[in-house]
């Protein structure tokens, strides 16, 4: 994919997720404030060691947000979020008053020495005074951040399919440098049956990672040596390949 596409994609997909993120934010009761962040994932270039966070308060009374960052890795299938020692951010607290933006640095400490270094920021609402009869909602939203090693990375990922009892997963090993985000997966079978994951999950998957999809499949057992088809949308666009299925 050319860099012109490949930004394309990047700016495409934040839209979708800011406007997820926008409807989120804006359904609960009244005591719900209206918050926005921008962007909605960052990416660190080689050598890049500062990034930007706007939060911006459209309701009418002030919030209180806490800023934290964690390092973000995956295994069995899991997020897994440790404090981190390499990412800064700055404010890490902030108070944003009613129609106002507030600007939250985010320091890295150190470049990534081999391979993708990948992070999330999350933010907190702090509850403000309660109100007679009115339930408060607080909220919480996690921003990826991946920050670029000097040397070219990329995702390198292979896909296949397992069962477990009744179930049929579809499985992506990235043995790649870098994150691989799959979106809009179908599976189909030689018959044309088309199946999709059952849940609306994290499209993301680290460098040295494995995830596992869960696909709407109860009860199909593919045939001795049958290949389903693979279409899905990743970092570097079309996915259209044969999986199997490996035990």
């Amino acid at each position: 994919m050319t860099s012109r596409n490949w930004k394309s994609f990047r700016l495409t997909a934040a839209a979708k997720i800011a406007t997820a993120v926008a409807i989120s934010l804006g359904f609960g009761s009244a005591a719900a404030q209206s918050l926005s962040v921008l962007p909605v994932n960052v990416f660190l270039q080689p050598g890049e060691r500062a990034a930007s966070l706007s939060l911006t308060n459209s309701g009418t009374r002030p919030t209180s947000i806490q800023v934290r960052a964690y390092d973000w890795s995956q295994k069995d299938n899991e997020d897994q979020l440790t404090p981190s020692q390499v990412v800064v951010a700055s404010p890490p607290l902030v108070t944003i008053a009613p129609a106002s933006t507030q600007v939250v640095r985010l320091i890295l400490r150190q470049n990534p020495q081999s391979g993708e270094a990948t992070y999330r920021i999350i933010l907190d609402q702090i509850p403000g005074p309660g109100e007679p009869g009115v339930i408060q909602m607080v909220l919480r939203l996690s921003i990826p951040v991946f920050a670029a090693p000097e040397t070219r990375a990329a995702p390198q990922t292979q896909f296949h399919l397992e069962r477990d009892g009744d179930n049929l997963f579809l499985v992506g090993v990235n043995t790649g440098q870098s994150h691989e985000s799959i979106h809009d997966i179908v599976v189909t079978t030689s018959g044309g049956r088309k199946f999709e994951p059952k849940a609306k999950v994290s499209p993301y998957l680290l460098a040295g990672a494995t995830r596992r999809w869960e696909l709407g499949a109860q009860g199909y057992v593919p045939q001795p040596g049958e290949s389903l088809n693979l279409t899905a949308h990743g970092v570097a666009g079309a996915i259209d390949e044969q999986v199997a299925l490996s035990r």
